[in-house]
């Protein structure tokens, strides 16, 4: 809770190096590019091997000073426990995944995600784990998938591309009764906009190259621990982890088998790159917000639009579930047109979007969904998730919402 005595979210940012202690003054976190990391004694290297050091550093693919100073920054943004980064968001998802489950266990997931995520769902079945993806919009259709062996329910908060929302306080309360840990993606509404904290989440993930990063020039990831999951009774934590305080073995564990075993390691240049970013998360996201709104009303009047898919319209399924939980709408939008057969053409006709992949970026992007992002899935996968084949995804810039109405009146019209 925010006091006079307590800096806000984007005071904290921008003052965490400094406040942390940089060297020599500094501003910002200086950039480490060791790769080894020397001790005194090497009693104190083993206690570092081993976990008992409060502190420091072995090996660059575990961790480096500057990208411990990131994670600082990521679970003050997530009033978390601690955070690792990773050098893209799939390796940190793939990090829970992999790490915390093994053959035999059972997932529970969103049926809405990400074309890659859900690309991982089959790897974890081909490895044992099963998956079952329901509609996450009504938590009763995960108490209903929940087994005696289910380990972990995952969700995005915003799903990509369809911008589905999930009964979060009400899978938070199933997840805790049923001793499952809840995993959240945050990564479009970014912990600015929503905490997954205050709806139980154990775990939270962030593509730091999206949202917190903010300017499409670095990839990252990040896995923050709320500290509200009791590790004591998850049964897949190693023995060689079950050491010490038991809040922080499921940290432990991520780090040591998600960045040591299978290297997912973050540079510490790119961690450099998304922390200047993160300093401008909450300006960038109340401008991305406000102008994703005013497109997706414009655009929603428009007669050759169909369909405007965006949280905070009162016409979206989740219209309630947005006003409760989230600050802002976030920057993405899908939509879908009258004739179907203009999509490419439309695309095309546009000159300030960038047709590209990706996501937050201070430039507004747009992609035709079904035909790139989630070509792999297939018709019935797309179906299910709610993708038309003539959805158009666009991730909201930094430009002028006046020029971009402009921009989609000429395109929409035949013009540009």
């Amino acid at each position: 809770m925010t006091t006079a005595n307590t800096p806000r979210f984007t005071t904290r940012i921008v003052h965490a190096d400094r406040w942390g202690g940089a060297e020599q003054g500094a501003v910002h976190y200086p950039i480490h590019s060791s790769v080894q990391y020397g001790h005194d004694k090497v009693e104190d290297l083993i206690a570092v091997f081993q976990g008992s050091a409060k502190g420091g550093f072995n090996y660059a693919r575990q961790g480096t000073p500057t990208t411990a100073a990131l994670e600082r920054k990521i679970t003050q943004m997530e009033h978390g426990h601690g955070s690792i980064v990773f050098a893209t968001g799939m390796a940190a998802i793939c990090a829970v995944f992999l790490t915390l489950l093994k053959a035999g266990d059972h997932l529970v997931a969103s049926q809405f995600v990400f074309g890659n995520t859900h690309s991982v769902f089959g790897t974890l079945s081909d490895l044992g784990i099963s998956v079952t993806t329901v509609d996450v919009t009504d938590a009763a259709n995960v108490a209903a998938a929940l087994r005696p062996q289910t380990r972990m329910v995952f969700v995005e908060t915003i799903a990509n591309p369809g911008t589905q929302i999930p009964d979060l306080a009400g899978i938070g309360a199933l997840c805790r009764q049923h001793g499952a840990l809840y995993v959240v993606d945050n990564t479009i509404a970014s912990p600015y906009l929503f905490r997954a904290a205050t709806v139980g989440a154990g775990l939270v993930l962030n593509a730091l190259t999206k949202s917190i990063g903010g300017q499409g020039d670095a990839l990252g990831g990040a896995i923050t621990d709320t500290g509200l999951y009791d590790w004591s009774g998850y049964p897949n934590i190693f023995a060689a982890y079950r050491k010490g305080d038991p809040q922080g073995w499921g940290l432990q564990q991520l780090r040591k088998k998600g960045l040591r075993d299978m290297g997912g390691t973050l540079s510490s240049q790119a961690a450099h790159q998304l922390a200047l970013g993160a300093e401008t998360l909450a300006l960038r996201m109340e401008h991305s917000s406000a102008s994703a709104l005013a497109l997706a009303q414009w655009l929603e009047q428009h007669p050759a639009v169909a369909r405007v898919l965006y949280p905070l319209l009162p016409s979206h399924p989740q219209h309630a579930q947005a006003l409760r939980h989230l600050k802002a709408g976030a920057w993405l939008l899908s939509f879908e047109l009258r004739d179907p057969g203009q999509c490419l053409a439309l695309c095309n006709r546009l000159q300030l979007p960038i047709k590209a992949t990706g996501l937050g970026d201070a430039r507004t992007l747009i992609i035709p969904v079904a035909h790139t992002i989630f070509w792999e899935a297939g018709p019935a996968v797309r179906a299910a998730m709610g993708i038309a084949d003539s959805m158009i995804r666009l991730s909201v810039g930094l430009e002028e919402v006046q020029d971009l109405q402009d921009d989609f009146e000429r395109a929409l019209s035949g013009h540009g």
